[in-house]
C-alpha cells in the first residue's frame, strides 16, 4: 500500500514536472531525473524498490511497442543496414571497449567482471534516446536510426550480458555457442512476434465491430508477446518489435480513422506515464546506490564513470563515421548499384547526421534494471564480487549520459544543422 501511494504521488509529480521541463525549454527526462534524486536525498523519504523483472516486464512491451508501432517500416528497411551496425556490432565492440578499460582502471576488476559492466552499458536506451531527441527537430531519416538501434540493441546487449554473468559464475565462454545463441534469440523472436502479430490480425479482423474489444487487445499484445517469448526463451525485444511493426501496417489497411485515433490517444497517455516515472525511478535510484558502497570509493567511481561514459561516445563515434564511409563506399561502387544489396542515396550519412547520431547514445532504464537483476550470490553460495560497484557505476553513467549528453545535444543540433533544434523537418 505504501509503494501504492508513493506511485501515486510521483506520477503527479511527474505531471507537474513535465509542464515545468516544457516552459523552461529543457527535456523532460533531464528535469525528472534531477527531481528523482532531490526527492531520493530527502530524509527518511519512502522509495519504492525497483524491481528489474517488472521493468522488463511492466515497462518495456509497451514503450517498445509504441515506438514500433510509429516508425516508418519502409525507412526502417532502408536503413537497415546502418541500424544493424549500431544495434549489433556497435553493442559487442562497446562491451568489449568498456571491459578493458575497466579492467585496467578499477581496482579489483576480473575480466568477467568487466565484461558484465561493458554489457549493461553497451546498448543505448529506447526510451532515453526517443525522449530527449523527440522535440529537436531532426529529419526523419537521423530519427529513424536512432529509433531503430534503440528497438534492436537492447537485444543484443542482454546476450552479451548472459555470457558475462555466466563466466562469472564459472562457465566457459565458447565463441560458436554464443553466437549460436545469439541467431536463436533473434530469430526465435522474429518468429514470435510474426506469428502472435499474424494471430492478432485473426482476432481483430473478428471483433473489429466492437471497438472496445480492438482496443484492449491491442492493449494487451505487447505484453502477451513479450512474456510468450521469454517463456521460450527467446527475444522477447524483437518479438515486441515484429509486433509492433505487424499492427502497425494492419491499422493502415484495416483501422477506421476514428478507431486509429482513439488507439493514439490512449497510447499517448500511457507511454507519457511510464516515461515520466522511469526517469524519476533512474533519478530515486541513485541515493540509494550510495549507501550500498563505501564512501571512499565515491568520487573516484564517478570519475571511473565518466571516463566510462567518454569511451562509449568515442567508440559511438568510430562507428559511426566508419559506417558513413563505408555506405559512400557501397553507393559509388557499380557491382553493387543494381544487386539486391544496393545502397539508396537517401540511405547515405551525411556529417552534420553522423555527428548527432554518435551524440544521441544515452543510456536509460534497461541498463539500470540489468545492473539491478546483478545475482547476489555465486554458485558456492559466496556473495557476487564488486556487485554494489558495479550497479553504482552503471547508475552513475546512465545519469551522465542522460543529463550531459542531452543538455548538450540542443546546441550540437543547432551548430552542426545551423538552425534553432526543433525546427527540422
Amino acid at each position: 500500500m505504501t509503494n501504492y501511494t508513493i506511485i501515486l504521488i510521483l506520477l503527479g509529480l511527474m505531471v507537474l514536472l513535465n509542464v515545468v521541463a516544457d516552459r523552461i525549454k529543457i527535456a523532460a527526462p533531464i528535469v525528472l531525473i534531477i527531481a528523482g534524486i532531490a526527492v531520493g536525498f530527502i530524509p527518511d523519504m519512502p522509495v519504492p524498490e525497483i524491481d528489474p523483472e517488472i521493468i522488463f516486464l511492466l515497462f518495456l512491451p509497451p514503450l517498445l511497442y509504441d515506438a514500433a508501432f510509429n516508425i516508418h517500416f519502409k525507412d526502417f528497411r532502408e536503413n537497415l543496414g546502418t541500424i544493424s551496425a549500431l544495434a549489433i556490432g556497435l553493442v559487442f565492440l562497446t562491451t568489449a571497449g568498456v571491459a578493458v578499460l575497466s579492467y585496467y582502471l578499477i581496482p579489483g576488476m576480473t575480466w568477467p567482471l568487466a565484461f558484465v559492466l561493458g554489457a549493461i552499458l553497451a546498448a543505448t536506451d529506447a526510451v532515453a534516446a526517443i525522449s530527449i531527441t523527440r522535440n529537436l527537430g531532426l529529419p526523419r531519416h537521423t530519427v529513424t536510426i536512432l529509433e531503430g538501434e534503440s528497438l534492436i540493441n537492447d537485444a543484443s546487449a542482454l546476450v552479451a550480458y548472459r555470457f558475462a554473468v555466466a563466466a562469472v559464475m564459472g562457465t566457459t565462454f565458447v565463441w560458436w555457442k554464443a553466437s549460436l545463441t545469439f541467431i536463436l534469440l533473434m530469430g526465435g523472436g522474429f518468429l514470435v512476434g510474426l506469428v502472435l502479430g499474424k494471430l492478432l490480425a485473426v482476432i481483430l479482423r473478428y471483433v473489429r465491430k466492437n471497438t472496445m474489444a480492438v482496443l484492449a487487445f491491442t492493449l494487451l499484445a505487447p505484453f502477451t508477446t513479450y512474456l510468450v517469448a521469454e517463456e521460450l526463451e527467446v527475444s522477447g525485444v524483437i518479438a515486441v518489435v515484429i509486433l509492433g511493426f505487424g499492427v502497425s501496417m494492419l491499422s493502415e489497411r484495416q483501422f477506421s480513422t476514428g478507431l486509429r485515433h482513439q488507439s493514439k490517444t490512449i497510447w499517448e497517455v500511457i507511454v507519457y506515464l511510464l516515461n515520466g516515472l522511469i526517469f524519476i525511478f533512474i533519478g530515486l535510484e541513485f541515493p540509494i546506490v550510495i549507501r550500498n558502497i563505501d564512501s571512499s570509493r565515491f568520487l573516484p567511481y564517478i570519475g571511473y564513470a565518466f571516463l566510462i561514459t567518454i569511451v562509449t561516445i568515442l567508440i559511438r563515434m568510430m562507428r559511426v563515421f566508419t559506417q558513413r564511409r563505408r555506405l559512400e563506399k557501397g553507393f559509388r561502387n557499380p557491382k553493387m548499384q543494381h544487386s539486391r544489396r544496393a545502397i539508396t542515396e537517401s540511405a547515405l550519412l551525411s556529417f552534420q547526421e553522423s555527428v548527432i547520431i554518435s551524440w544521441s547514445g544515452m543510456r536509460g532504464i534497461v541498463s539500470l534494471a540489468i545492473a539491478l537483476g546483478l545475482p547476489t550470490h555465486l554458485k558456492d553460495g559466496t556473495p557476487l564480487p564488486m556487485r554494489n560497484d558495479i550497479i553504482f557505476i552503471a547508475t552513475v553513467v546512465v545519469i551522465i549520459t542522460i543529463l550531459g549528453q542531452g543538455l548538450l545535444l540542443p546546441g550540437i543540433v543547432k551548430h552542426v544543422t545551423g538552425r534553432e533544434a526543433g525546427n527540422g523537418e
